[in-house]
């Protein structure tokens, strides 16, 4: 019997489809692969339903960052749809006052045509210690501004800043959920990754070593085995 089962991958802030891209070779033979576009609403719960309205009719879900975001809106909008649920290096948590500070200033910068500088500066604390010189990872991060453009940044820091407390809402998930993330993640720290596994029962949580933020692309053989095993069970 085909067991296979669609599955929707969901980037993250200023992220595109490319962030998978080390990936997708491992997920596809679970099921065909579909990328969500999360650059065209500036709510969450907009952006969720969107992404619904173009997904197949069940699916497993996997959300990255931002992406994890909306996985959790998705999961309050439509949890019957989702076979499986992958939430990576994010968090359930809204914004914190400083969050939303910090975001308002830099999509002040943003629109005065900063975003290469943006995400240049920000790099060090998106990866691994040792991935602060990866040229090749730069180059990714850089080609995925140029995905997203500024106005599909700044509709996504709106969403983001406006986004709802998920926490009251992880115990209602009962689908197989893994939580991944980084044992370096500076961005998302991973004890609120572990808040979440917490949260949900039954959740299966992995924490990748020497990992920063963006594990498809820092640690893509280990984040396929994590994604695999999640997809077979």
């Amino acid at each position: 019997m085909d067991q296979t089962i669609p599955i929707l991958l969901v980037p993250g802030l200023a992220s595109s489809a490319r962030i998978y891209a080390p990936v997708v070779p491992a997920l596809w033979r679970f099921g065909p692969v579909m990328i969500a576009n999360h650059i065209r609403d500036d709510s969450m719960a907009d952006i969720a339903a969107r992404v619904l309205s173009e997904a197949p009719p069940r699916f497993a879900l996997a959300g990255h960052s931002m992406g994890g975001y909306i996985a959790l809106e998705i999961m309050r909008q439509a949890p019957e749809r989702v076979a499986k649920l992958a939430l990576i290096n994010t968090q359930a948590r809204p914004d914190t006052p400083e969050a939303t500070t910090r975001r308002r200033g830099l999509m002040e910068r943003a629109r005065r045509g900063e975003l290469r500088a943006i995400r240049e500066e920000s790099f060090p604390e998106l990866v691994h210690p040792s991935r602060r010189d990866d040229a090749e990872i730069l180059k990714l991060v850089h080609a995925q501004d140029e995905d997203v453009g500024v106005e599909g940044y700044l509709r996504q820091q709106t969403a983001i800043i406006a986004r709802v407390d998920s926490r009251p809402t992880l115990a209602t998930i009962t689908c197989p959920t893994l939580v991944l993330t980084g044992d370096a993640d500076n961005t998302i720290p991973n004890a609120f990754s572990k808040e979440m596994a917490e949260g949900i029962a039954g959740a299966r949580l992995a924490i990748l070593e020497r990992c920063g933020h963006l594990p498809q692309a820092e640690q893509p053989e280990a984040t396929a085995r994590a994604l695999t095993e999640w997809l077979r069970h």
